[in-house]
């Protein structure tokens, strides 16, 4: 019997060790976490509350939309100071044309944008955080009425401004975009003018990572009440695939591997990572049902981009009127906010964020083998055109896992695997002397 039980808790030991997982957290990215304060997130959602109308239409340079640009201005600029110069702020205006909708005439638009730029000179790599800075009402033409958005989507403002803050005092290889749109509600346009101008002059965005309502832990209705769980979206088909990329999709059936979803990916584990408490959801579609964000233009202009967003949404607060109705306040108020949820999402970005800034670039012509029938799996690729390179991870899922199950290090530029290509799928990261992670990179097929 003695025996027995011996086998029986030594056999649980070993379940126990199998199960246990490693959480390794490169201390300057985590300190970096750790920066990031509830308190100033709420004290700038009540600063962005306090203008009447956040609405793009809306030109009150003392209480509407010219105003909360100058907030947000000045802040980005005050952060700067902590840069050694590497950080500038600016106010980016461009006249967006009538459109017989939404933009009733020629109107002048404008985004506030902090840059903060890379140390690398040879690296031109860009990654965009954003928000919107407008706001509306239930008739979303009501340029006048009050609208405080503290929401929507002034707790993704406010997450930008965060991340400048804590970000401005620290060094990366490529550089950080803080960007607060404007014009998301009345169709895109500040994110659409970005994205067009990036695409236009041959800017290297490598990732765009927009927050949209991302401070209410309280759903409507259904009342589940949650702090603990965050949504990200991302593409499958890419917007802007041409048919040569379809081909190969469809070929190496790869509808669940577009960059938007590596991206996704790569900030789940990141994220899970670095903040506790914090599950990170893939949705696996690049927006709510119907709906769309300012992630869409760069996605149609072929940048990897995903929208990060609340798990459970109150829509008393969102898209209403501030009023009280039956007893029930509406209005998107910043008193319906959660600031130690917003803290963790915020959290979430600035670690996925600074990861990606410090690593290297994909590694570039990744391949995978499939010139004869065989149960191991070759992968193939050349080494990143921008960072340094400790080694490099082969990272494996099977076909219906969401997630890469196993990584697999090596400092060769190719690796075999046992493991049968029919059955599972592979790609490649960079890895930095620091340890930071690339996005993974997809193979395409070796077929001569």
């Amino acid at each position: 019997m003695r025996k027995i039980l011996f086998t029986l808790s030594l056999s649980w030991l070993s379940m126990m060790a199998f199960s246990q997982q490693a959480i390794i957290r490169n201390s300057s990215i985590d300190q970096m976490v750790h920066q990031v304060s509830s308190d100033s997130l709420k004290k700038y959602i009540y600063e962005l509350s306090s203008f009447e109308s956040r609405h793009t239409l809306n030109t009150d340079a003392e209480k509407g939309m010219l105003a909360a640009q100058a907030y947000v201005l000045s802040r980005f600029k005050e952060f700067a100071k902590s840069s050694e110069g590497r950080m500038t702020a600016e106010i980016q205006e461009f006249i967006t044309p009538g459109d017989g909708r939404r933009i009733t005439q020629d109107s002048k638009v404008a985004n506030v944008v902090a840059t903060l730029k890379g140390t690398d000179p040879n690296d031109p790599r860009i990654f965009v955080i954003s928000g919107h800075l407008d706001s509306r009402n239930r008739d979303v033409m009501d340029a006048e009425g009050i609208a405080p958005g503290a929401n929507d989507d002034g707790s993704g403002v406010a997450l930008v401004m965060e991340l400048a803050r804590v970000m401005a005092k620290e060094k990366f290889a490529a550089t950080l975009l803080f960007v607060a749109f404007t014009g998301e509600e009345q169709g895109l346009k500040g994110a659409t003018y970005l994205a067009d101008r990036a695409k236009e002059e041959g800017w290297k965005i490598e990732a765009v990572l927009n927050n949209d309502i991302v401070g209410n832990s309280n759903s409507s209705e259904t009342l589940i009440s949650n702090n603990t769980v965050m949504r990200v979206f991302s593409e499958s088909i890419p917007l802007a695939e041409d048919e040569r990329a379809a081909s190969i999709r469809r070929y190496t059936n790869s509808d669940n591997d577009s960059r938007s979803r590596q991206l996704a990916r790569y900030i789940k584990e990141i994220g899970e990572r670095y903040v506790d408490q914090m599950e990170v959801k893939l949705i696996y579609r690049s927006d709510r049902f119907l709906r769309g964000g300012d992630q869409t233009p760069f996605m149609r202009n072929g940048f990897t981009a995903v929208r990060m967003s609340e798990m459970n949404e109150n829509f008393l607060h969102q898209h209403e009127n501030v009023r009280v109705e039956n007893g029930i306040q509406y209005g998107d108020l910043p008193e319906f906010m959660d600031f130690e949820y917003l803290r963790k999402v915020s959290a979430v970005n600035i670690a996925s964020a600074a990861s990606l800034a410090n690593a290297p670039s994909m590694p570039q012509e990744v391949q995978i083998d499939v010139r004869g029938l065989s149960n191991k799996s070759t992968l193939l690729w050349k080494a990143p055109e921008f960072g340094k390179v400790k080694g490099y991870y082969v990272l494996m899922r099977e076909t219906s896992s969401p997630m890469w199950e196993k990584k697999f290090f090596t400092t060769e530029t190719t690796l075999t695997l046992p493991y049968s290509k029919d059955n599972y799928f592979f790609a490649v990261q960079a890895v930095s002397p620091t340890e930071e992670e690339s996005l993974a990179a997809f193979p395409s097929p070796l077929t001569r």
